[in-house]
């Protein structure tokens, strides 16, 4: 399991308190909420290339999101600046 730890400026700690009763809880809950929005977004894909493919839908969402064939964002990201290096010469 992946462990992320943040720090915030006093001034951000304080607008944190103001919109959450529990800061922690408030961090929490909105990384765990755009993992499954994009958790979600990876399965809908997947399935639809199994399906495209004639392959069998299997395994736990879980499963699917850790065998699905997708790039991450620094992946992708490398991907544009080569082609942008590419395009320049």
């Amino acid at each position: 399991m992946a462990q992320y730890t943040i720090t915030l400026s006093a001034a951000e700690d304080k607008a944190i308190h103001v919109v959450a009763l529990d800061a922690q809880d408030w961090i929490e809950n909105a990384v765990h909420n755009r993992c499954r929005i994009a958790m979600e977004e990876i399965i809908a894909a997947e399935v639809q290339r199994l399906l495209a493919a004639g392959q069998p839908i299997t395994g736990t969402k879980d499963d699917i999101v850790l065998n699905a064939p997708v790039k991450s964002a620094a992946e992708r990201q490398a991907e544009i600046e080569t082609q942008r290096q590419q395009q320049q010469g």
